[in-house]
C-alpha cells in the first residue's frame, strides 16, 4: 500500500504561481511513476503530469506543457508540481497519484485526497 498526502493548494491570481507537494509513504517501487490529475467542477478528471521515480523521465498534458514542471526528491519520497503562468481554467482539485507502471499511458493505483487550486481572473 502507498499513502499520499498533498499540500500547497490555494488561491492565486491569473499569471501567478503555486507549488504542490505530495509526500508518499509505504511500498514505492522505483520502476513506477507518480503524477497528478485534476478535476474541475462539472468536468471529467484529466491527467496533468507524471514522473518516473527512477531516472526522472517526465510526461505532460499538452494543456500544461511549458507552464508546469513536475519533479521528485527520492530521498524524501516527495513529488512536486510547480505551476507557473496559471490561468483560470487551471482551477480544479489536484490529486496526487502513484503506482503506474507506464509513464505515457499513466494509470495509477493510488490516489491522494486532493488539494484545491483556484485561479482568479
Amino acid at each position: 500500500q502507498v499513502q499520499l498526502v498533498e499540500s500547497g493548494g490555494g488561491l492565486v491570481q491569473a499569471g501567478g504561481s503555486l507549488r504542490l507537494s505530495c509526500a508518499a509513504s509505504g511500498r514505492i517501487f522505483s520502476s513506477t511513476a507518480m503524477g497528478w490529475f485534476r478535476q474541475a467542477p462539472g468536468k471529467e478528471r484529466e491527467f496533468v503530469a507524471a514522473i518516473r521515480w527512477s531516472g526522472g523521465t517526465t510526461y505532460y498534458a499538452d494543456s500544461v506543457k511549458g507552464r508546469f514542471t513536475i519533479s521528485r526528491d527520492n530521498a524524501k519520497n516527495t513529488v512536486y508540481l510547480q505551476m507557473n503562468s496559471l490561468k483560470p481554467e487551471d482551477t480544479a482539485v489536484y490529486y496526487c497519484t502513484a503506482g503506474s507502471r507506464s509513464l505515457s499511458d499513466y494509470s495509477p493505483n493510488y490516489w491522494g485526497q486532493g488539494t484545491q487550486v483556484t485561479v482568479s481572473s
